[in-house]
């Protein structure tokens, strides 16, 4: 029987000097592999040769780096700042998995949303939701981050979201109480379980399709670990669901410290540098 890792913090009382987000971007890295190549089961290597994080850390990243430039000015200046920092590091941090349209998104001189209602939009949302003093805010902020590529209400509706989740579950939320916001705000079924969803589940990359799934994974998981492993088993998108998943669970369970290293280490400098300024910026605005 697997053992959980002893848990070094939880969302609810994160200590100055702290790094956020590890969990998105653990659940990203430890999905990786495995996209393409379902498991079907929680017993699997959980970073196996290859894992790598993508464009879901890379894109997260980006609008953490956003939020910290925007520094909580209008829509607009935050909706400028996303577009640049995405586009930046898109560009820096080539061959990461991004898809047909958001790769010409990346490199065009004067990008405009596309209409998507995928999930592209959902996975990069974490930090709004370590952000957010509210729901209200949480679902402004995250409409703002989505809406430059994903202005399909879908799209716009699946960060909102996890975004809400993410701010819940830091606030010490039970599962019943976001279950419950979850489907009285966004409209999305989540009565069945992942043994009723698995079997049949493959490959969809849509809002509407994946994050159900992955707020379904963070509902009936028993830890931080457990969650990533219930997200992954679904196959089909396996980083994005997991790195979904991995961003509410880590604001409701915490990291275990061996998992936040790991995360941590298969970061390049950069990213390390960020996933600091960001911690720092929001102890500023919010003091834990």
């Amino acid at each position: 029987m697997r053992q959980p890792f002893p848990v070094c913090y939880n969302g609810a009382n994160q200590k100055k000097g702290g790094i956020f987000m590890l969990g998105a971007v653990f659940g990203d890295i430890a999905g990786s592999v495995y996209e393409g190549h379902p498991v079907k089961t929680v017993d699997f290597p959980l970073l196996p040769d290859g894992a790598r994080f993508t464009d879901d850390t890379v894109m997260t990243f980006a609008v953490a780096k956003a939020i910290i430039e925007a520094d909580a000015q209008d829509e607009a200046v935050l909706k400028k700042a996303v577009v640049r920092n995405m586009q930046a590091m898109g560009q820096a941090y080539p061959h990461r998995g991004y898809g047909g349209y958001f790769s010409k998104w990346l490199h065009a001189e004067d990008p405009k949303p596309y209409n998507s209602l995928g999930n592209g939009s959902a996975m990069r949302v974490s930090p709004v939701g370590w952000i957010a003093r509210s729901v209200e805010e949480a679902e402004a902020l995250a409409k703002a981050t989505a809406e430059v590529t994903h202005n399909h209400p879908e799209g716009i509706k699946g960060a909102q979201a996890i975004a809400v989740c993410i701010l819940l579950a830091r606030q010490g939320a039970d599962k019943p109480t976001i279950k419950r916001t979850v489907e009285s705000r966004y409209g999305y079924d989540l009565s069945q379980s992942l043994d009723a969803i698995r079997p049949g589940y493959a490959m969809d990359a849509t809002c509407p399709g994946s994050v159900p799934e992955a707020i379904t994974a963070f509902l009936e998981g028993t830890d931080y670990e457990h969650v990533i492993r219930l997200a992954i088993s679904l196959g089909g998108d396996s980083d994005t669901l997991a790195c979904m998943a991995g961003g509410i669970a880590e604001a409701a369970f915490g990291m275990p410290a061996v998992l936040r290293e790991k995360a941590y280490a298969m970061l390049d400098g950069n990213l390390r540098r960020l996933a600091s300024a960001f911690s720092a910026f929001r102890f500023g605005k919010l003091g834990a």
